[in-house]
């Protein structure tokens, strides 16, 4: 990989990264340093790295980031950090869009993580076994899974309306 390689690069995914991340964290400033590591990593392993395989790098070393992230936090959470609004049913009339990111945080990390590369982001169901680190067949049933989870608590259309 050369150095215009590593720019576009940046260029072409930083943004899609940042989304991916943002939308598990949930917090800008912790989405914006996981994707910096990523990039910083992507240019401390240039050389190993084929240009035509530098997006599925970038996602996997970015979602594996974000785990090792993750877990570091709910080691230092406390039950006196919950805000109970969060937890309780909201009012009927949501708009889809909400309703879908409302479902989406319900559901498992693996779940969330496959839909969102697959329905958001576009991955294919191999790309994201690789990113994942999990079979082809476990993302398929995950994302599966995940999809009926979202149907059960969107419900019918009428009710949303």
């Amino acid at each position: 990989m050369t150095v215009s390689d590593y720019n576009s690069c940046v260029d072409n995914h930083s943004d899609g990264l940042y989304r991916f991340i943002l939308h598990h964290c949930k917090d800008k400033d912790d989405a914006r340093d996981i994707v910096q590591d990523s990039f910083e990593k992507l240019w401390m392993n240039y050389a190993q790295v084929d240009p035509q395989k530098a997006k599925s790098y970038l996602f996997t070393t970015a979602y594996r980031t974000m785990i090792d992230k993750i877990r570091r936090s709910k080691k230092q959470g406390s039950f006196s950090e919950v805000d109970e609004s969060k937890h309780t049913h909201e009012q009927a009339s949501l708009d889809v869009k909400e309703a879908i990111y409302n479902g989406l945080q319900r559901l498992p990390d693996i779940q969330k993580t496959v839909i969102t590369l697959r329905d958001l982001e576009g991955y294919s169901y191999n790309e994201i076994a690789q990113i994942t680190g999990i079979t082809e067949t476990q993302v398929k049933v995950y994302i599966y899974r995940g999809r009926v989870a979202l149907k059960n608590f969107i419900g019918k259309i009428e009710n949303l309306v």
